[in-house]
């Protein structure tokens, strides 16, 4: 469907990637991934067509609508939202215009019998076909059904977008791209601005739609549910995995031990032979054989490694200080903006120790009684008490925002420290990964995510006994976001946490709050408990009609009969396991002869008296290449076979 041909950007003579070559099929489902600055970002850019390759390029085929949205972007005022959304269907509007034109025509024209008349009732009548076929009669549905799905009320319709934040204007440009249909949805970080729900109705939708999927994402549960294909970009090259995040993740473990392994050989084999060329470079009866070693090692195709960052994020929390038994209680709490209530006779209690979660679609609250909480809101209703000695350490949604740009990372710290913690704040920076001349950048070229670790510093200065967190995972990596999960895990105090991702709350809280309809629910259990219950609190809710089918049967209620397979059918499947069990067997066995030609090849490179030395030493990388490829092969083959024998 679209080909990707010897691909190549370069940035000041040093390649982002080089002779990157693969091809999108229509109904794939891919996460682009990669270290930071690896190019993930530049690769949506040249499928967009925003960005022009150094050499190779994207071949599209004509008529192929992409969509594309970027991590930030400029927005238009005047327009409500319904207005703005519309503008999707402008091939639509366009399309009726020029048929009431046309109908103008009609009416003005007497000469009924010309072959012109009969042209144009004809291109009329194809135009209205058109029209109906286009979804002239249901694209207001369309919209509609987009606009709630991503988190909008039928109040907001009405509303200039001017009077919403940047997260709600993205989802706007979201619902626009996802209306035209495109053939291929290209989305950097799509989720960093919605809410649970909105996430879900993302996944479904992308699921459950047609359309080829290129997606950039830090969010690890929206990466497995969404994707079917991982690419990885990595020292310029990229692998391809079948495969979605989490399972790409163990099989490039693989990959890198064995990368590391080879390397490792190589090395020596490549120091073995400088050895040989240094001990016999002026002996006359060696001059032959040492010539010979040297052109071999400016032959040999060097094995890279990823450089990974091995540096660790030492997070960990101060002992928080004793506290009362309740840290926080909340008896009938209201607040309003205006006219607009956001929160009508909150209760809840929150004890010592407790790790809770604040969800819930966007602007239902959370954020305003956490405000409420840290007392930066005081003209609420109702009782809201903090426990006795309860000190809080809060982060905010936009916290990372709120750093001074022109000051550097030690002075951004330095200012906040007292005491004898200012002797330790190289130490702290260290820590978090600002160890050395990181610590004198200036905060305004530092990315998002190290500007939310710089936010995140601040917490360590001082111990307190209660983690007020609204949205700490925007902008983190994952490797990042789990560090920070182990920390709230092991932190002995009590932790409220408003997030969206639903990997970093996954085994973090006990307890999950849900923010609806100007109220808060209480629920028991992990997040996924709480998705669970949602689930069959709305299926209840549902008409139990929707449970008919045309026989009257329950959905739910399975059907005895599909269990029973045909004759015929039960043929084709053993076909399937037969013919995927001798794939299986044809890759193990080619996995055996490579792994046999390796360990003789390394047998043999010991040796660099051996004649075909040279030869080895060229060969060498190409045939550990080659089993590591076969080896991943197997791995996905064996994978399809457990599939459709588990489909039995």
């Amino acid at each position: 469907m679209i080909s990707v041909s010897q691909l190549s950007v370069s940035f000041g003579g040093s390649f982002l990637f080089e002779d990157v070559s693969f091809v999108v099929s229509e109904h794939d489902k891919i996460a682009l991934v990669g270290k930071n600055g690896a190019g993930k970002s530049t690769m949506l850019k040249i499928f967009a067509g925003l960005q022009q390759p150094s050499a190779g390029g994207v071949s599209i085929p004509k008529d192929f609508k992409i969509g594309y949205l970027p991590q930030t972007m400029l927005h238009q005022d005047g327009k409500t939202v319904l207005d703005e959304a519309k503008e999707a269907f402008d091939f639509l509007f366009e399309l009726q215009d020029k048929i009431n034109k046309m109908g103008e025509q009609l009416a003005a024209r007497t000469d009924y019998e010309s072959d012109d008349y009969h042209k144009l009732i004809d291109d009329l009548t194809h135009a209205n076909e058109q029209l109906d076929m286009l979804g002239i009669n249901s694209y207001q549905g369309d919209i509609e059904k987009t606009l709630l799905g991503l988190g909008f009320e039928r109040d907001d319709f009405s509303r200039q977008t001017s009077e919403f934040s940047g997260g709600w204007r993205m989802r706007i440009e979201l619902a626009k791209i996802l209306l035209r249909k495109p053939d291929m949805l290209l989305l950097d970080e799509p989720t960093n601005h919605l809410d649970i729900e909105s996430i879900q109705w993302l996944e479904n939708f992308l699921k459950q739609n047609g359309c080829a999927v290129l997606l950039v994402s830090h969010d690890r549960a929206f990466l497995d549910s969404v994707t079917n294909r991982t690419i990885e970009i990595s020292c310029g090259h990229i692998y391809d995995y079948k495969v979605p995040y989490t399972k790409f993740m163990e099989l490039r473990k693989e990959r890198r031990e064995q990368q590391m392994r080879a390397f490792e050989n190589q090395q020596k084999a490549i120091a073995d032979t400088e050895e040989f060329i240094e001990r016999f470079r002026y002996k006359a009866t060696k001059a032959v054989q040492v010539q010979s070693r040297i052109k071999a090692l400016n032959k040999i195709e060097r094995i890279e490694i990823d450089d990974e960052d091995t540096s660790t994020i030492n997070l960990k929390f101060p002992p928080a200080p004793h506290s009362g038994e309740v840290s926080l209680l909340c008896k009938d709490v209201c607040k309003s903006y205006g006219d607009h209530l956001v929160l009508d006779k909150v209760n809840l209690t929150i004890k010592r120790g407790e790790k809770v979660a604040f969800v819930g679609k966007n602007g239902e609250g959370k954020s305003t009684l956490v405000k409420c909480i840290i007392d930066e809101l005081k003209d609420y209703t109702g009782q809201l008490k903090l426990g006795h000695l309860v000190k809080i350490g809060y982060f905010a949604q936009n916290q990372a925002s709120l750093l001074d740009e022109d000051v550097t990372v030690f002075d951004t710290i330095d200012k906040v420290a007292v005491g004898e913690i200012r002797t330790k704040i190289r130490d702290i920076l260290g820590a978090f990964r600002f160890g050395g001349e990181a610590s004198d950048k200036k905060v305004k070229v530092l990315s998002g995510g190290e500007r939310t670790r710089l936010a995140m510093i601040r917490l360590l200065l001082e111990p307190v006994n209660v983690l007020v967190l609204d949205e700490p995972t925007n902008h983190l990596d994952i490797p990042t976001k789990e560090v920070l999960k182990k920390a709230i895990q092991a932190f002995d105090g009590t932790a409220i946490i408003v997030s969206h991702d639903r990997d970093f709350l996954d085994g973090l809280v006990d307890k999950t709050y849900e923010f609806t309809h100007h109220t808060v629910v209480e629920h028991l259990g992990g997040i996924y408990q709480f998705l669970e219950d949602k689930k069959l609190e709305s299926l209840h809710d549902l008409d139990t009609n929707a449970y008919k089918d045309t026989n009257n049967q329950s959905a739910a209620e399975p059907d005895k009969s599909a269990g029973r397979l045909s004759y015929e059918e039960q043929k084709e499947r053993a076909k399937k396991v037969k013919k995927a069990e001798k794939e299986v067997k044809e890759a193990e066995n080619d996995v055996e002869r490579l792994e046999k030609l390796v360990a003789e090849a390394e047998e043999k490179l010991a040796d660099p008296s051996n004649p075909d030395y040279e030869k080895l030493l060229a060969d060498y990388p190409k045939l550990q290449h080659q089993l590591e490829q076969r080896m991943y092969e197997w791995e996905l083959l064996s994978e399809e076979l457990e599939k459709i024998k588990a489909e039995q």
